[in-house]
């Protein structure tokens, strides 16, 4: 992942130690040109891979289009958009590292629930604009066992929140202190709060855009997907939990409790789901592309509202740890997703 996603900075290394052995004259032996020729090879891979990251930077808007479009939708940005392009691309490639954004304020360890740090939010507010902006949730990933929320999609919550929008990045319990469906129930309680408390902080209280990535994923596929039932609602069983849409990143789909299947979000599929906008990496050797291709067409075949599937090439697992080219296009696709939804949701003048 670290090479895919910042090919330049190994890359920089390799060319600057070749040019030391050089000057040392270490390529003159038969063991240093060996080394030289294999210095050659990766290079020209890690190349290969930048230019396949920049030539692919187009996927995700495209795959937004294409699906909103197959459902007869139109699609439209809204107020703040900015298009990625050379300015993204170069920024991806020699700051992958960059992950937040000025006129952003971070507001850090918020209690939403009663399980210690494990119930805790960070917020993503814009700087001197109108507070109460619509609100997006994400979930981290880590296997239900690892994980904490100021770790994935740094760069996202920081664009969406330089754009308006009130961002939030929380914990949940996590095995083996938890097992199904408390990671569930936790996602409901920071959708809860939102609803309940997020004014008390300047947040919007309208239905969220949840996210996740890897096991977050599952957890806000989950929750879009089984809104108001009370059995997941421990001790606030009659609050709203109901969300504007779920953006899925390489998130995994299956059972978490044996063989119990109600412990997928498939099981709660119904034609009322909310918009979908899932995107998973082709080279992801941890949940294969097809178990995500899967959910999506399963998906898509019960739901009447959207459901739009992006394959990134090249992409590996936690891609959207870096602030990369790939990272950067996938952020401005789901910023344009998001900014839709809202459209979508607004009562008419």
């Amino acid at each position: 992942m670290t090479f895919s996603e910042a090919p330049v900075f190994p890359l920089l290394l390799g060319a600057a130690a070749t040019a030391l052995a050089v000057v040392e004259g270490d390529t003159s032996t038969p063991a240093g040109a060996a080394g030289t020729a294999g210095m050659v090879l990766v290079a020209a891979g890690l190349l290969l891979t930048g230019w396949r990251a920049v030539r692919s930077s187009t996927a995700p808007v495209q795959a937004l289009n294409e699906g909103l479009s197959a459902g007869g939708h139109r699609f439209s940005t809204g107020p703040g958009h900015a298009p990625f392009g050379r300015r993204g691309i170069l920024a991806g490639i020699f700051l992958p590292f960059r992950r937040r954004l000025h006129g952003v304020r971070h507001i850090r360890n918020l209690q939403y629930g009663p399980a210690g740090k494990d119930n805790t939010l960070d917020l993503y507010l814009p700087r001197g604009r109108p507070q109460a902006g619509p609100v997006f949730v994400h979930f981290h990933g880590g296997r239900f066992v690892s994980g904490a929320k100021d770790r994935e999609a740094l760069y996202l919550l920081y664009l969406l929140a330089s754009r308006g929008w009130s961002c939030i990045s929380a914990n949940y319990r996590l095995a083996p202190g938890a097992q199904f469906p408390d990671y569930a129930v936790d996602a409901k309680r920071v959708i809860a709060w939102v609803r309940t408390q997020g004014a008390q902080h300047g947040v919007g209280t309208g239905p969220p855009v949840v996210a996740g990535s890897s096991a977050g994923g599952f957890v806000a596929a989950f929750a879009a997907l089984t809104a108001n039932r009370p059995e997941l609602q421990p001790g606030f069983e009659e609050t709203d939990t109901s969300v504007a849409a779920a953006v899925c990143l390489y998130g995994y789909y299956g059972r978490v409790a044996g063989e119990d299947p109600g412990s997928t979000p498939a099981a709660y599929a119904r034609p009322d789901a909310p918009p979908f906008f899932i995107l998973h990496g082709c080279k992801d050797n941890v949940v294969p592309i097809g178990h995500a291709r899967g959910f999506a067409d399963m998906l898509r075949g019960v739901s009447r509202r959207p459901v739009v599937w992006c394959p990134l090439p090249g992409a590996q697992h936690s891609f959207d740890y870096f602030a990369s080219v790939r990272s950067r296009a996938a952020a401005a696709a789901i910023s344009d997703f998001a900014c839709w939804v809202l459209a979508q949701n607004e009562p008419p003048v």
